[in-house]
């Protein structure tokens, strides 16, 4: 055997792929300079052949130096068992705490193993059974002696129960870029009470739940962040959204104070009828300003003692992540001080103290967003949703925010987080943020994946993980390389998914994982059997070259026309995808070919509307565009599709895309706000009546109309 294949041996014992199936089909080998530097990340030796020798060895040993396994993630009703590891002979006894505090008794199971000698010392293996315990999260306990160990053990459910009452009864919802979607009362950029009015507004057209973007939370002070799949933090809540208005201490501030909230708001507001471009660094300083003093107002007893119980519900989490809040606003963008290198550093524990009037700000902050995120969705459910505001879970966060500090070595250094060439980027994908390391979220008994979890579900009537296909495994790029020179990396995926579910069971959320891309045959299948439900977008379902009759869709499944990272449907029907792309100068190929492509693509799908009667398209015009919009909406209404979605964007006819894939500002990225066809700004004061939202809402609200329905 070659130093090469040993090392791609080693590879394999740690979840890391050494070849993958492109989107050319073919099998693509993953160099040797790529896995030592993906081994390097997750700490195995691998720089030279004793290196490679040595981690080879000692692969079989590791599990024997535990004496219990530091994670156990199990399904609800499944008989499992685990090894015990002490010294020989020794005697053993295991029991499980559960969450709710009783103590059950583990049985051993009548299993020999040979003992193993690791580390000059006989080690043996006991197997015990996993008791009968409900869902939730457990501790072991083992003791031999005088040692005594603990692991986590995770109960989790067969499948989410949330995911068979939406199958009882289809459902449609709008999905919006929050930030872009204003109101008279908004300063410049949507914020929460938006979001409130917007769920009254869809639900008064029929739908059940409106899909936002990720509202994580970005840096503490401008410059911010326009891309909210590129967040500081996923554990916590972007500021920028509060309405300040609506926070109770407003209405006790000095009449000096009150007037710069008053001058602030209205000079903020001038912008909400402005369709060029969103600027959200303005906008966050003169919140912040307000912010600021408002925070100085004297709380009542009543709010005192709620923020009180937040701050301690909140814990250590919440402290660390506002005490980076302060010192990332004191050091400035990129000049983060060196000797902040961990929250429990010496110098940094002494920042609490200097900082704490600071850091308590960012707490606060994070307890008014919490407020206001918890009304939004009793406004929703107020209005009559039964799922109400489904929130978005980003893929990762940025290489030097609060999670990447606080967190610590749960996420990995030296490689970041990407995708392979696929037919929509040849080139491949890198998204700079650092992955989740396999090997540490099982020691940590996966609780910073808990808490993240609990997080975005806090308030939520549902979830959209964002490429889920990263919890199966995720592409890693070695720091400095192309994302062409990756490798996969595997994880837990029944730990991963059954905590998610675990999570969203409890928060009686349904889940929608974004399962595009390229994936595994077999995991769209596995994500169904658990109760997550998929994603369809009208233009990519095909065969082979041919659209798919959306009677074949999934039933679990959220199907709509678009995505954010297409344009809205009219720009699409007109091959804006294409000639952004070419003013970019990111085509592949020459500009009248692509638009070729792209016409034959387009003409195939209207095709299928016109065989069904839903399109007539003799006429010119506008009008004739508006009716191809509304007739892809009742082909996707044609699906046995559970929950169908359809953008804000395509509901008051906006052309322009909100993200264009591969590039940060050629083109303004996350920084338009919601216009119409004509290039006007459309508020949502304007929505309760717009005729175009209305015949759109209709047309996903009675898809049995959709049987009938002929257009002359």
């Amino acid at each position: 055997m070659t130093s090469s294949d040993k090392l791609r041996e080693l590879a394999g014992h740690h979840g890391v792929s050494c070849t993958y199936r492109g989107w050319d089909t073919h099998e693509h080998h993953v160099s040797d300079r790529t896995l030592r530097t993906i081994l390097a990340a997750l700490d195995v030796p691998a720089d030279s052949d004793a290196e490679i020798q040595d981690s080879l060895a000692d692969v079989p040993n590791v599990p024997w130096r535990q004496i219990l396994p530091l994670s156990l993630v199990v399904v609800e009703g499944e008989r499992r068992s685990f090894a015990v590891h002490v010294p020989h002979g020794d005697p053993v006894s295991v029991w499980v705490v559960t969450e709710d505090g009783a103590e059950i008794d583990a049985d051993q199971l009548d299993v020999w193993v040979d003992p193993r000698t690791v580390d000059g010392r006989l080690v043996g293996r006991a197997t015990f059974a996993v008791p009968d315990l409900p869902l939730g999260w457990h501790t072991i306990h083992a003791r031999s002696n005088d040692i005594e160990a603990t692991g986590t053990l995770v109960v989790t459910p067969a499948r989410l129960s949330t995911a068979d009452r939406v199958l009882r009864s289809r459902r449609w919802g709008l999905a919006a870029q929050l930030y872009s979607v204003r109101s008279r009362r908004s300063w410049g950029i949507g914020d929460f009470a938006d979001l409130a009015d917007l769920t009254a507004v869809t639900a008064g057209h029929g739908g059940d739940f409106v899909l936002i973007n990720p509202v994580h939370a970005a840096e503490p002070r401008p410059p911010h962040e326009p891309s909210p799949y590129l967040p500081s933090s996923r554990r916590f809540v972007d500021p920028l959204y509060l309405r300040v208005e609506d926070i109770p201490e407003v209405a006790y501030l000095p009449r000096k104070q009150r007037r710069l909230l008053d001058e602030s708001a209205q000079a903020c507001a001038k912008a909400n009828r402005k369709a060029a471009r969103l600027k959200r660094d303005p906008v966050f300083r003169a919140k912040l300003k307000v912010l600021e003093r408002i925070h100085r107002v004297p709380r009542g007893p009543a709010r005192q003692a709620r923020y009180a119980a937040f701050c301690a519900e909140g814990g250590q989490a919440l402290d660390d992540f506002a005490l980076w809040c302060a010192l990332a606003e004191k050091a400035g963008p990129h000049r983060w001080d060196e000797r902040a290198t961990a929250p429990d550093d010496p110098w940094v524990e002494r920042q609490r103290v200097v900082l704490a009037e600071r850091i308590d700000f960012h707490r606060w902050l994070q307890w008014l967003c919490d407020e206001q995120l918890a009304a939004a969705q009793v406004a929703a459910r107020a209005a009559g949703m039964d799922i109400g505001v489904v929130h978005d879970l980003a893929v990762g966060v940025q290489r030097d925010g609060a999670d990447a500090w606080t967190l610590g070595d749960a996420l990995a250094s030296g490689v970041t987080v990407g995708a392979p060439p696929d037919d929509f980027n040849r080139n491949g994908q890198n998204w700079n943020q650092p992955p989740w390391r396999p090997d540490r979220l099982c020691e940590l008994g996966y609780r910073p994946y808990r808490e993240m979890l609990r997080s975005v579900l806090r308030h939520a009537g549902g979830v959209r993980i964002d490429h889920i296909l990263g919890l199966f495994r995720t592409w890693w790029v070695p720091e400095g390389s192309s994302p062409t020179e990756g490798a996969y990396v595997r994880y837990d995926h029944e730990a991963m998914i059954g905590i998610l579910i675990l999570e969203a069971h409890r928060a009686h959320a349904v889940v929608v994982g974004e399962d595009l891309g390229v994936f595994e045959g077999w995991v769209q299948d596995y994500l169904a059997e658990r109760g997550v439900a998929g994603t369809s977008i009208l233009w990519f379902e095909k065969d082979g070259d041919v659209p798919r009759a959306p009677e074949t869709y999934r039933q679990l499944c959220l199907t709509s026309v678009t995505t954010h990272d297409l344009p809205p449907t009219s720009g699409y029907l007109a091959g804006e995808h294409v000639s952004i792309r070419s003013k970019l100068g990111l085509l592949e190929g020459d500009l009248e070919t692509e638009l070729a492509g792209a016409a034959s693509e387009r003409d195939a799908v209207l095709g299928l509307a016109r065989d069904r009667g839903l399109l007539d398209d003799t006429e010119d015009g506008a009008l004739t565009t508006e009716r191809r919009v509304e007739a892809l909406h009742r082909l996707i209404a044609a699906s046995p599709s559970a929950l169908l979605a359809l953008s804000l964007a395509d509901a008051v006819g906006e052309r322009r895309s909100q993200n264009q894939p591969g590039t940060i500002d050629e083109y303004p990225n996350w920084r338009v706000p919601l216009a119409d066809a004509d290039g006007e700004a459309v508020l949502i004061d304007d929505l309760a009546g717009h005729e175009r939202f209305a015949r759109l809402a209709e047309v996903l609200s009675r898809p049995d109309a959709n049987e009938t329905h002929r257009l002359t």
